[in-house]
């Protein structure tokens, strides 16, 4: 079996869901096993390990290959360990099953195959050469990309710098430069309770809140067409869940809303928040604006004719460079300092699916590319 093959059915049976999405003790929860197994994978071909505690039993892992004469840059190779689930799936999510030249199992393409791809890659430069004279290669697999990017946030904290990381995510083996931002928000309406039998002595805060969700759709989502950036088109704004009332027979007094917003590159999130509250005063309507409860990720916009990006869109054989509208590690690396892009086999459309897969003809595409840039690396 290919090596890469094989070590990416290794990490598929490895569960490192991440524990945001599981009742606390289950076992298929944290990256800490991956983690150990990459290292000790990682060590066994000559690279320098260590791990990095994020959070308890949740560490990053950072493996070295030094050049062969003095650092005069940095390259990193950053994929994440964690994956999505629930408490309901199936345990058969962990047997990797290899049919018609893909390979099924949970975290396949989003982001194991990533990882199989970037470490084999790395692994068979350090075995066979030639290593770069002067670039320092790093794979950096990080914790938390599926919920608040703790992961890559720590190494921020910690004032991680390359030159350039390259961010595993399904791609298609496409290099993107840019990618959407996202702001989670809250709006609350507020009410006055009585009895549904009277209801015209209460205040409906659900009715208020409709509303606003009307004015949202007719009026603000049509203003963001004005917005477009050539690789991602248009931002957007989805109300995703809604919460309002106790039972039939209460007027709710409350009503709270959920809205994914996707920013575009020279977007602030403040601005963003502003307009909304903006247009909505206009309207007339009282919505109060609640804290967010994770952090944002903002939109990542690395150029395209950056020396080593350059040097990556030649070694995938791309003319130019790719957009995606969902987002990553990469632009919490890059707003610390780090110029970023995403690159990897698989197709987004993929992940998170019960039938998560990715073929091993890409996988073996992706090795073979992440080798010739690493080969290309002065």
């Amino acid at each position: 079996m290919d090596p890469c093959e094989r070590l990416l059915r290794e990490l598929i049976a490895l569960p490192s869901v991440n524990p945001a999405f599981l009742p606390p003790g289950d076992p298929r929860a944290g990256e800490e096993k991956v983690a150990g197994f990459l290292l000790a994978h990682a060590a066994a071909g000559g690279l320098d390990v260590e791990l990095r505690p994020v959070c308890p039993n949740r560490p990053n892992l950072i493996a070295r290959l030094a050049p062969a004469g003095p650092v005069r840059q940095r390259v990193a190779l950053v994929p994440h360990t964690d994956t999505v689930g629930e408490a309901a799936m199936s345990d058969t999510l962990f047997h990797p099953v290899l049919k018609q030249g893909r390979i099924y199992g949970r975290g396949a393409c989003d982001t194991k195959g990533s990882a199989a791809a970037m470490l084999t890659a790395l692994l068979e430069l350090a075995k066979h050469g030639p290593r770069p004279l002067h670039t320092e290669i790093l794979f950096v697999a990080v914790v938390d990309e599926e919920r608040g990017q703790l992961g890559s946030r720590t190494l921020v904290r910690e004032r991680f710098h390359a030159d350039l990381a390259i961010v595993g995510e399904p791609t298609r083996l496409q290099v993107v430069t840019a990618h959407k931002g996202v702001l989670w928000f809250k709006l609350e309406t507020r009410g006055r309770a009585a009895h549904g039998a009277r209801p015209e002595l209460g205040q409906n805060a659900v009715y208020q809140m409709a509303k606003v969700v009307e004015c949202l759709a007719t009026e603000y989502v049509p203003s963001l067409s004005d917005r477009r950036h050539p690789l991602l088109g248009q931002p957007t704004l989805n109300v995703g869940a809604i919460q309002g009332g106790r039972q039939p027979n209460i007027v709710p007094d409350r009503c709270v809303i959920s809205l994914d917003r996707r920013t575009l590159p020279g977007e602030t999130n403040r601005a963003v928040l502003g307009e909304i509250q903006s247009l909505l005063r206009r309207r007339g309507l009282a919505a109060h604006l609640l804290p967010p409860g994770t952090e944002p990720s903002l939109p990542l916009a690395t150029d395209p004719q950056h020396p080593l990006v350059r040097r990556l869109l030649d070694a995938a054989g791309q003319r130019g460079p790719a957009g995606a509208v969902f987002f990553s590690d990469a632009s919490i690396l890059a707003h610390g300092g780090t110029p970023s892009v995403l690159f990897g086999p698989g197709d987004i459309a993929q992940a998170h699916t019960a039938r998560e897969y990715l073929s091993v003809r890409s996988l073996q595409q992706a090795t073979r590319m992440l080798r010739r840039f690493l080969e290309s690396l002065p």
